[in-house]
């Protein structure tokens, strides 16, 4: 059974994070620079929560909020739905579906392990019912 741990030995576990001190207007900044639609916020080594770009609509934006006076702490989402690197991939899925979430942190007992996406779980799905397919097809096609 595929693991998050799949996923991120696949996608790597490089962690973008910003403090609850940052103002919004640096957070969005370095979202749009690294073309990501959310960061984890991290105080002291520890998650403290996650800060994405639902979180400007709904917190920021819809409040008339200044993005360039508003610090993450104040609009970031706590606490943090997480996974564990050995949590199964088709329950991180069903767990993003239910709680209509697109960013996952993966914590340890050290810590932050990494941050895997919907995206991430949809592709790494695809990839997996494709190499089924295409063992099926060989399996069916090819040795005859």
């Amino acid at each position: 059974m595929a693991t998050v741990q799949d996923i991120l030995a696949k996608k790597g576990s490089n962690i973008i994070s910003v403090t609850p001190q940052e103002t919004v207007l640096r957070a969005a900044q370095l979202m749009n620079e690294r073309g990501i639609g959310g960061l984890v916020v991290t105080d002291g080594g520890r998650l403290a929560g996650i800060f994405t770009e639902r979180d400007i609509l709904r917190r920021v934006v819809a409040q008339r909020l200044d993005p360039a006076v508003a610090r993450v702490a104040d609009v970031m989402t706590a606490p943090v739905t997480a996974c564990a690197p050995d949590t199964p991939v088709d329950e991180c899925a069903a767990l993003m579906t239910a709680k209509r979430i697109r960013h996952l942190p993966v914590v340890t007992d050290r810590g932050l392990a990494g941050v895997i996406t919907i995206g991430d779980v949809m592709a790494f799905q695809v990839s997996e019912q494709q190499a089924t397919i295409d063992y099926m097809h060989h399996f069916m096609f090819d040795l005859r």
